[in-house]
């Protein structure tokens, strides 16, 4: 233990387990590292400038495994992803990243992390095209899900109020369902880590509540209903 170590360099000597006993009383873990934020704390400070991506895959009726990229805006939970491949390697996600980094250059808050797993696919110029942008990709640890939690939080999502209900055929199938569920998240759907708003609704007061008229609007093939008030 390093603090016995110091001690006896002062020529006090005091058994590990007396050291134990005293940090217990006084509330210190551990853990080497008891200043600074967390894990979670960081996230929440810099959600406005982080993103999160993953891949993710889907098995059609005619087993053949699709896999599809996402990225998730912390702050706003705001979800883009890609069309569907058989063959996520290198060149695709290296596009996909250079489709995003296109898009968040006209961001009035700019990006400053991206969290990825270290899965292989993400290696060399997927990593350089975010550098270029000033981003600076954050590695999850080895089998710590939870380090990347706003990106596996929505494939659970996604998969349970869409692709657990659904028979997916093929590739065009499953981008366009996809579409219309994303299209439904961000703009329509409520999120309690958002009071309640939908991502593409942050910002916006909610106009006055008043009786009237209920309309429904059914998207992904009637799988998921929205609902709205009549215009005045």
């Amino acid at each position: 233990m390093r603090i016995q170590g110091e001690l006896r360099a002062l020529g006090i000597r005091v058994a590990a387990s007396t050291i134990r006993t005293f940090l217990r009383r006084t509330g210190l873990g551990p853990a080497p590292r008891r200043s600074g934020p967390s894990w979670s704390q960081f996230l929440r400070a810099q959600a406005a400038g982080i993103l999160a991506c993953d891949l993710f895959t889907v098995e059609t009726v005619f087993l053949e495994t699709l896999y599809v990229l996402f990225f998730i805006e912390v702050s706003t939970r705001r979800v883009r992803i890609s069309t569907a491949t058989t063959n996520p390697d290198t060149a695709f996600v290296t596009q996909q990243a250079r489709n995003l980094a296109f898009e968040i250059q006209d961001r009035d808050m700019p990006v400053r992390f991206l969290i990825r797993d270290r899965d292989q696919k993400f290696a060399g110029l997927f990593d350089e095209i975010f550098a270029t942008e000033g981003v600076g990709v954050i590695l999850t640890p080895i089998r710590a899900p939870k380090a990347n939690a706003f990106a596996e939080r929505w494939v659970r999502t996604v998969r349970a109020e869409l692709l657990d209900h659904t028979l997916i055929v093929g590739r065009r199938h499953l981008d366009s369902s996809l579409r219309g569920y994303v299209g439904h998240y961000n703009a329509h759907r409520p999120h309690r880590g958002l009071d309640l708003a939908a991502p593409e609704a942050l910002g916006n007061t909610p106009p006055p509540a008043r009786i009237g008229e209920i309309h429904r609007h059914d998207v992904v093939d009637g799988l998921i209903h929205e609902y709205h008030g009549a215009a005045a």
